[in-house]
């Protein structure tokens, strides 16, 4: 590792941060309608076409915390860490088949959230709270390694001094660097982040291109790459008394792998964020047209990954793994140039950290503040308060990296995706059937969500007594598989067993808002609309 600053590369890392701060301002006046409120200012005025959503979603999905966290699991542990590369694969086609439904319901009926939906199909205000407030508790982590991600990127910069500076000192680039985030953020609203995604997304394909061509020929090739990489793997580790890790997974961690994979696809479009930026687009044909186009996405992936075993050849050591991509692009590249890779991870970082933030804020304002709280509130009043809302989830988020230990945020993201996982029966299930019955859900999601939670208390690693990775034993099987897609199970099949029982026994229904046409309404149809009707604006019991 480099000692001081890198002058250079932090020269353009301010460049491109200023330019984007820049453009995250003027996106206010972009598409810009008069009306103030959610619609505009949390889904862009629900407007975007095919290649606005394409980056949006892109600049959504594909985070900081990707860049540095799939090459930095490739480096700690070998071929295991792929497992991100097929469930983005699979995602695909799996969203093809049902974000076309939502669109066309939340379009109709002026949906914002998930929970708006789930309140709407079923009639649950309880189910509509369950649904919200897993959404929040799973995104407050996932913006937290955002602000891990930026950090990593100052710290191998030398920005902010060693371990011994003042904290202020230490942390006050972070703290510019959330304050900017907070402001365009707050005056933009979505639109912010859907402009910057395109410098994002543009600036990660030429580092991925030039990364993929570039290193391996200071290097040696991809033959002395994957060499060293392989017999770096076959090392013990002390820690743990077996091998490092593998260039390809072994038989007895084949079932993590693929369970991991499909229960991380199950889950990825069960977040707020990525609802959001769904919602955005201005017609349903965006989002089918979105659904083959994003693949390319993993492409992008694939190869990202493979700087985790560049890492290893270049004899990168890092004491922190998250820090390994960055000090790679410090050692191999020029400091201009690692100037441009730093700005891409570090616009990687704020691009979805303020999509997150304002979905978590449209949960807070419409499924508890509006249901809960103030059901006569304005759509002024909402856009007042989900404004208000983004900006404490950002300070919490912050408070969360600059006081705890960077492990814990990576914990708590991973009971985050076990977490959000259980909302996918009232979600999607939803969307093609009415037959699950509301408190069968709710019973089935609380279930999944206490197993999944004590399931991941449980499991310990090498540096951690509780919450020491996602995977567990699997009931009645005895392979270890991730522990988010056993609670799913667990949770379909209490749903599916209550909803008998309650059939049989004739609970009430809820109400149902819906008709069949509206689950493929489009934008053009006559008398879609895209804000709730005063009739139907506190429906559900």
């Amino acid at each position: 590792m480099k000692d001081g600053v890198n002058g250079v590369a932090l020269a353009v890392f301010i460049f491109f941060f200023l330019a984007v701060t820049v453009m995250g301002f003027l996106a206010a006046r972009w598409r810009k309608a008069e009306n103030d409120s959610l619609d505009e200012w949390g889904l862009g005025g629900r407007s975007f076409g095919t290649w606005v959503t394409w980056f949006l979603l892109g600049g959504d999905l594909y985070t900081a915390y990707t860049f540095v966290a799939v090459p930095a699991a490739i480096y700690a542990a070998g071929a295991a860490g792929f497992f991100a590369v097929p469930y983005t694969i699979l995602v695909y086609p799996l969203i093809f088949t049902f974000l076309p439904r939502l669109w066309s319901v939340s379009h109709k009926h002026g949906y914002v959230t998930t929970s708006d939906f789930v309140r709407g199909r079923f009639g649950s205000k309880g189910l509509s709270l369950a649904v919200a407030v897993t959404g929040i508790l799973a995104t407050m982590p996932y913006i937290a390694l955002q602000l891990v991600g930026i950090q990593a990127v100052l710290d191998v910069m030398g920005v902010g001094g060693g371990e011994d500076t003042n904290w202020f000192v230490k942390d006050l680039p972070l703290l510019i660097a959330f304050g900017v985030l907070a402001a365009y953020t707050y005056s933009s609203g979505l639109r912010a982040p859907a402009l910057i995604a395109f410098v994002k997304d543009t600036l990660i394909y030429i580092v991925i291109a030039v990364a993929i061509i570039y290193i391996p020929i200071k290097l040696g090739g991809f033959d002395d790459i994957f060499a060293k990489a392989g017999e770096a793997f076959s090392q013990t580790n002390p820690a743990t008394g077996k091998p490092r890790g593998a260039l390809a997974p072994a038989e007895p961690g084949q079932w993590t792998y693929a369970t991991l994979a499909l229960g991380s696809a199950l889950a990825l479009f069960m977040y707020p964020h990525s609802i959001t930026a769904t919602l955005s687009s201005r017609s349903r044909e965006v989002i089918r047209r979105n659904t083959t186009i994003l693949p390319l996405y993993s492409l992008m992936l694939g190869l990202l990954a493979l700087l985790g075993f560049m890492a290893i050849a270049a004899g990168v050591k890092v004491t922190n793994g998250q820090l390994a991509i960055p000090q790679l692009f410090e050692d191999m590249f020029p400091s201009w140039f690692a100037g441009v890779a730093f700005a891409a991870i570090g616009i990687g970082a704020l691009v979805p950290a303020a999509i997150m933030s304002i979905a978590a804020a449209n949960l807070f304002t419409r499924n508890i503040y509006k249901d809960f709280i103030k059901p006569d509130a304005t759509p002024a009043q909402e856009t007042k308060v989900s404004k208000l809302v983004s900006l404490l989830v950002k300070v919490g988020a912050l408070v969360f990296v600059l006081t705890m230990d960077k492990t814990v945020a990576i914990n708590f993201q991973l009971l985050g995706g076990i977490w959000i996982l259980q909302t996918f029966p009232a979600l999607v299930g939803g969307l093609f059937t009415r037959w699950f019955h509301r408190w069968a859900l709710l019973a089935g999601w609380a279930v999944g969500m206490l197993y999944g939670t004590f399931a991941a208390y449980g499991v310990a690693s090498p540096t951690q007594k509780h919450f020491g990775g996602s995977s567990k034993e699997i009931p009645g099987i005895g392979e270890i598989g991730y522990i988010g897609l056993t609670a799913f199970v667990i949770n379909v099949v209490v749903t599916v067993v209550l909803t008998f029982v309650l059939r049989a026994a004739k609970a009430p229904d809820g109400i149902d808002e819906t008709k069949p046409e509206d689950y493929t309404a489009d934008a053009g149809d006559p008398g879609v609309a895209v804000e709730l009707p005063p009739a139907t604006a506190g429906a559900g019991h």
